[in-house]
């Protein structure tokens, strides 16, 4: 595969945020695939299933977690996601992106294992090179 990330997911409500990541992320070419979720429990859906499946292509090795979604918000996703992450043959690196500069979200995000960072909404192209860029 090399270090390119190939595939990406994003897993938020907010299509404007979302459209603007999307066109950065294809106009810089900063992954192959891009999967996008509305909420927590189709993208929880969707890794069950190529949980069973074991479909290692489909598996993205970045995850761009919003907290604030109806249905299934990022806190539930997390609890969930992490009991099938480890199904996968690979490192799945999550990033939480909210809106929230709550003190007690960023606190509990960095306690959380399994995520690199909490990022503030607007993210940048900047922040999104040095994170799609190899180590």
């Amino acid at each position: 595969m090399g270090d390119k990330i190939r595939v990406a997911c994003i897993i938020d409500d907010d299509n404007v945020y979302v459209s603007l990541v999307k066109r950065i992320i294809e106009a810089k070419q900063l992954c192959q695939d891009l999967l996008i979720f509305e909420n927590g429990k189709v993208a929880l859906s969707y890794f069950q299933k190529i949980s069973e499946d074991l479909e290692e292509e489909d598996i993205p090795e970045i995850i761009f977690l919003d907290l604030d979604m109806p249905v299934m918000d990022g806190w539930q996703f997390l609890e969930r996601f992490i009991s099938i992450k480890n199904k996968f043959g690979k490192i799945i690196t999550v990033y939480i992106v909210s809106s929230s500069i709550n003190p007690i979200d960023i606190n509990r995000a960095k306690k959380m294992r399994g995520i690199k960072d909490y990022l503030i909404k607007p993210v940048t192209i900047g922040d999104l090179e040095s994170i799609f860029s190899p180590a």
